[in-house]
């Protein structure tokens, strides 16, 4: 991991940890091939993400957590943010959304989005402060466009924290979020709320699954 990146935590391939050195529930243990990210160290960056987040806001602030997988990170990130107060001892009031967000172009996230709220919903975003919350981004262009979408119903803000960003060895990022907790390297991981085919959600730890894994859980 490097020191030297004040914006986020850098996880590198060379720093896995064996599964046996962890809690894995049994009916997973055969399917892990290394601990990614150990429990403990998720909680600890979103409890100083939170941080980041109160300091950086001065009034209301409306919470969208992206389905499913954002869910767990949501969870804890607004736990800690309504904990915190600022130097004056005030605190940050807090309103939720949920969304779905889909790609119906193709399975390469480009192109136009659907959201799961509907006009309704979107039209009472105007003049909020609002805070997305998501679990990975890879390539960026879903949020692109979901950024597009919600800027149309003039909020006063809009910031994204996301737990996890995808390495583009050599290559530029299309989009950095407002909150980073690390970059991971390009493999499939599942754990803390990220699924596969449904399956490992309840698994507490960012994991890489094996190959035999993902041939039985494929659809």
């Amino acid at each position: 991991m490097s020191s030297l990146n004040n914006k986020w935590i850098d996880i590198t391939t060379n720093i896995q940890y064996s599964p046996d050195l962890f809690c894995i529930p049994p009916h997973y243990k055969k399917d892990i091939k290394s601990v990614l990210i150990p429990n403990g160290f998720v909680k600890d960056r979103i409890a100083r993400l939170a941080e980041e987040i109160v300091d950086n806001s001065d009034g209301p602030l409306n919470v969208c957590c992206i389905l499913k997988g954002g869910y767990q990170f949501f969870s804890d990130l607004v736990h800690h943010m309504k904990k915190i107060r600022k130097i004056n001892n005030s605190s940050i009031p807090l309103t939720y959304d949920f969304i779905k967000v889909k790609s119906y172009v193709n399975t390469q996230s480009t192109g136009k989005i659907q959201v799961s709220l509907s006009e309704s919903d979107l039209k009472k975003f105007e003049g909020k402060d609002i805070l997305i919350v998501e679990d990975l981004i890879d390539t960026g262009k879903t949020m692109i466009e979901l950024l597009k979408l919600l800027k149309q119903y003039n909020p006063r803000s809009v910031k994204v924290a996301c737990l996890m960003i995808k390495k583009r060895e050599n290559k530029e990022y299309p989009y950095i979020p407002d909150y980073v907790g690390f970059s991971i390297p390009d493999e499939f991981i599942v754990g803390y709320a990220l699924d596969y085919n449904e399956h490992y959600r309840d698994l507490d730890h960012v994991c890489i699954i094996n190959n035999e894994a993902k041939e039985r859980f494929s659809i």
